[in-house]
């Protein structure tokens, strides 16, 4: 097993990039990726980084010429030919050749596109701008680059002993909560902690550690490289970007209420069984579900990602059951901010009523939260989003105020449009 505190004591970027591989990004974005390959790929889509927690300084932390290096690094990296057989040939979701002959064409020619990276006072502006199918390449890697950079500045001035005893530490705590875990009975739980995590290595451990310690209860990991390392399934469906662009092409407020729909019209022509996952709060839950087509409520089930997690579950139930549909069969998927409390508060909640799966993210590959003075290692709340489409601005509601993405005048029409309603304002840490 890896020296975790030795490794990063001796840290060069040289032998341990941040990101190390095409595939060393979310299952999801490949999915999507093929998607948007098929239909929309020359459309002009811009993303931007986002610093919810306007509080950390990034560009104080992370030196710029650092992160021009690693985002550099990322452009000359190249799909391998082990990796291409892999995609090719391994079955995911119990489909042998998930990937078609004409994408995996395209993805072992790929190069990430250029950047626009500038600082503005203690936050960087980092873009991706250019044909859709490139630029979404760019989000996971680059929300990984800047947190192992802010994880790696933090840790430059500790000693060997004081490495070693961090690790010692943060590697209790998962082992505690996978112990705390251990005892849910049907538990169905998957590593989404790519975007935000500590670091490359300690994800990959997070990864073995749960894979040995739940046993079955382990489903997989989003992070394709390591699961073809660790020979783990490949987990994740859909994300609010493909809704966010197919709205920001909307020729008028008709259009604008249709775009939710057809992008999963779309995305049931490309997938079927347990990724026809429908993920409805990027404009509102209770408005997407009540306005929904009913070949949706077919559908295998549904990831919940913002606001109340009790009560979009509920939202969800009532609406199988007035659509016909038997909740017990469905599958709801919980991904938004967990940590083991509200694994177990979620769990007990739906136990009987429904099948319950977790995505757990950042609090599982980057919980280092009160072991460095000053809480220098707490993770928090950066996205990369898409911030406009084909020159048009892009938006994201969400069942959490706190998560609204766009200008006021788009998302005041937006609301207007998707009528919002059952909507909080809650904190966002992760």
């Amino acid at each position: 097993m890896t020296d975790l505190a030795a490794r990063v004591y001796n840290h060069t970027w040289k032998i341990d990039p941040i990101v190390r591989s095409v595939i060393d990004t979310d299952f999801y974005k490949l999915l999507m990726a093929q998607t948007i390959f098929r239909r929309l790929s020359r459309t002009q889509v811009t993303f931007g980084i986002i610093n919810r927690a306007t509080h950390v300084p990034i560009a104080k932390l992370i030196d710029i010429g650092e992160l021009r290096e690693q985002l550099d690094h990322i452009r000359s990296l190249k799909l391998t030919r082990g990796e291409s057989t892999w995609l090719r040939g391994n079955t995911f979701y119990g489909k042998r050749q998930m990937f078609a002959p004409d994408f995996m064409a395209w993805l072992e020619n790929f190069r990430f596109p250029d950047y626009h990276l500038e600082r503005q006072g203690e936050q960087f502006e980092l873009v991706f701008a250019g044909n859709w199918i490139e630029t979404t390449m760019w989000e996971i890697p680059a929300l990984a680059v800047i947190m192992e950079l802010r994880s790696r500045a933090v840790l430059r001035g500790l000693g060997k002993f004081e490495l070693q005893v961090l690790y010692a530490r943060a590697m209790t705590r998962v082992w505690e909560k996978i112990e705390r875990l251990r005892r849910l009975d049907n538990l169905r739980i998957a590593d989404f902690g790519t975007r935000r995590r500590h670091g490359f290595l300690w994800q990959d451990w997070c990864v073995q550690a749960m894979h040995e310690g739940l046993g079955q209860a382990f489903l997989g990991t989003s992070n394709c490289l390591i699961a073809a390392r660790r020979e783990v399934e490949a987990i994740g469906t859909n994300a609010h970007e493909l809704p966010m662009v197919y709205a920001a092409l909307a020729e008028d407020d008709a259009a604008l209420a249709e775009a939710p729909y057809r992008v999963l019209a779309d995305w049931q022509q490309d997938y079927e069984g347990n990724l026809r996952i429908i993920l409805p709060d990027t404009y509102g839950t209770q408005g997407f579900l009540e306005r929904a087509p009913d070949w949706l409520a077919q559908w295998t089930g549904i990831r919940i990602d913002s606001g109340d997690p009790l009560l979009a579950g509920e939202i969800a139930i009532n609406w199988w059951k007035a659509r016909g549909q038997d909740p017990s069969t469905k599958l709801a998927i919980f991904s938004d901010g967990l940590d083991v409390e509200t694994i177990e508060a979620i769990h007990r909640h739906f136990a009987g009523r429904i099948r319950v799966g977790f995505g757990w993210g950042t609090l599982l590959t980057n919980d280092f939260r009160g072991l460095v003075p000053g809480g220098g290692l707490d993770p928090f709340s950066i996205v990369c989003k898409v911030v406009a489409a084909n020159g048009h601005p892009a938006v994201k509601l969400s069942d959490n105020m706190s998560k609204a993405v766009g200008p006021r005048a788009a998302v005041d029409r937006y609301a207007r449009v998707f009528g919002h309603s059952n909507v909080q304002t809650r904190p966002v840490v992760v």
